[in-house]
């Protein structure tokens, strides 16, 4: 069974989620630390929508752990931790975008279960370089 689209249509809304999430750092007040965490995971959330529809060489080469389930899965709970602080719509985009993670990595583990297309067509392997 192929769940391309069912893939690409969770890692959209979890980019979705992870911007506003970013968004929400800002609110109700404008501290440095939360608006650079905002910023960063704004850019998170922008790079992985990006993901689903081009990928370009740089991001194959230096972020390839965005191409497993694993991989993408301790990212999503990454970025969910750092969402997950004092106001409940922080807290429910942390908790969204850490749950999907805990889903990749248990979908890692399932071998009836492939990745989408474009998570195996950077999978060259570890060090492969192209001459």
């Amino acid at each position: 069974m192929d769940f391309s689209d069912s893939f690409r249509i969770v890692n959209l809304v979890v980019a979705v989620i992870m911007i506003l999430g970013g968004i929400s750092q800002f609110f109700p007040n404008i501290d440095f630390q939360p608006a650079i965490i905002g910023c960063y995971v704004i850019v998170f959330g922008v790079v992985t929508g990006l993901l689903e529809f081009q990928i370009p060489p740089q991001v194959s080469r230096y972020a390839s752990f965005l191409f497993s389930f694993l991989g993408r899965g301790i990212f999503y709970i990454f970025v969910g931790c750092i969402l997950l602080s004092g106001h409940w719509t922080r807290i429910v985009a942390g908790s969204i975008v850490g749950l999907v993670g805990v889903a990749y990595c248990i979908l890692e583990f399932i071998p009836s279960i492939e990745p989408p297309a474009n998570m195996r067509e950077a999978d060259a392997g570890w060090g492969a370089e192209q001459v």
